[in-house]
């Protein structure tokens, strides 16, 4: 009885390693810039996106545009994390001055809409 067990955690065990085995040629991962606050994730974004342009304006990538491109998506990445996360908020903040309007309740639209008005200022200069 212990002998079909051994060989079922044996398996499991090879098959968890091949899988590792299957990534070694993937680069390391970094974590890139944060983007802890919705400015500094659309400046970010800016910045690593003219950064992108560069690169890909280029006529042909060679390995260390290519490593430049790997390096920058990451910070790319946490800055749209970053602003899906908080247009996620600003979407059920900008339902709130909807469903405010609809039942004429003035404060709550005035409050609610200087919150959204504030979120979103910092997306459209």
């Amino acid at each position: 009885m212990h002998n079909p067990f051994r060989l079922f955690v044996a398996a499991v065990a090879i098959s968890l390693s091949a899988a590792s085995w299957a990534d070694s040629d993937r680069p390391a991962h970094a974590k890139g810039e944060p983007s802890e606050t919705l400015q500094q994730a659309v400046s970010n974004l800016s910045e690593y996106n003219d950064k992108l342009d560069t690169l890909l304006a280029k006529g042909e990538l060679n390995a260390q545009d290519m490593h430049e491109v790997h390096m920058l998506t990451y910070t790319l990445e946490n800055a749209l994390q970053k602003i899906q996360a908080d247009l996620e908020e600003t979407a059920a903040v900008l339902e709130e001055v909807h469903i405010a309007s609809e039942t004429n309740k003035p404060e709550v639209v005035k409050e609610k809409g200087q919150v959204y008005l504030q979120s979103t200022r910092t997306l459209v200069k």
